[in-house]
């Protein structure tokens, strides 16, 4: 796996995937979790060349001596130092999840970097947009059909009302499907530094104030794609997300969850490379 150094010395991994068409897109994974989870994203590296980031403390790259150096406006810097690694006076920058506030605030601080921003199934902590209870509520109550739906709902509320912290028992809710293959990729997508979890938006990590009015004059293209059932990124709070770009494309993509590219790849891939070109 290649590897390069941060402005502070640690050493920081990325894997790359496919072979692809012009410039690479470098992506950015959630958690703070182990980027593997990511794969090659449904089949995206047929078409573009993708360099996944393993951030700092999670997968192959490194732990840094300062563990403040986990909050996400730091990571900046690594995404910086990723692209002066590459060569590239320009990156395609996609964020998912929790990923998606880092790449927000790298859009913000270094929007001449950045050719186009693809925000999947984003958290919009960073942009001080608020995801509600009735928001989840109103998403899980879509699967009352489904044979998990009355344990993963008690659970759920339970979280909602501070009674209660088996998150594990809502995983159903963050995908499409709840198969086989949905079960074994949760669990290879949760994180295994607490540490890093904990830095990650440590009080400080995030300005909105400020990260708005900078994306105010962002003038590069901006795609946000939501699940329409993930209860961690609802449709309407990546909406109202969307609203804050100048030039933003909103896509809902029927029927998925937190993971688009896994509960239904075809439809995935090609938003996605319509939107990188």
């Amino acid at each position: 796996m290649p590897t390069f150094f941060a402005p502070d010395g640690t050493r920081l991994a990325y894997r790359v995937h496919g072979d692809g068409f012009g410039d690479p897109v470098v992506c950015i994974p959630g958690g703070p979790a182990d980027s593997r989870y990511l794969g090659d994203l449904g089949g995206l590296s047929a078409h573009r060349r993708l360099i996944v980031l393993d951030l700092r403390g999670t997968g192959r790259s490194a732990i840094p001596e300062d563990t403040s150096s986990y909050r996400c406006d730091r990571l900046v810097a690594d995404v910086e130092a990723l692209r002066a690694h590459l060569g590239l006076a320009r990156i395609d920058l996609l964020g998912h999840s929790a990923g998606a506030n880092l790449a927000t605030q790298y859009a913000a601080r270094h929007p001449e970097n950045v050719g186009r921003l693809a925000l999947i199934s984003p958290s919009t902590r960073a942009l001080g947009v608020r995801v509600t209870g009735d928001m989840r509520r109103e998403l899980a109550l879509f699967r009352r059909n489904e044979p998990w739906f009355p344990a993963a709902f008690a659970a759920l509320e339970a979280i909602a009302e501070g009674t209660g912290g088996d998150w594990e028992a809502i995983d159903p809710f963050f995908c499409g499907r709840w198969d086989a293959a949905a079960q074994q990729h949760r669990v290879a997508s949760r994180p295994d530094d607490e540490e890093a979890v904990a830095h990650f938006a440590a009080e400080g990590a995030f300005t909105p104030d400020a990260t708005r009015a900078a994306i105010a004059g962002f003038g590069s293209p901006v795609l946000l794609l939501a699940g329409e059932f993930d209860v961690n990124s609802p449709p309407r709070s990546v909406a109202e997300a969307a609203e804050l770009f100048p030039e933003a494309a909103l896509v809902v993509q029927p029927g998925a969850g937190h993971c688009p590219w896994l509960d239904d790849p075809e439809p995935f891939v090609a938003t996605v490379t319509a939107f990188l070109g």
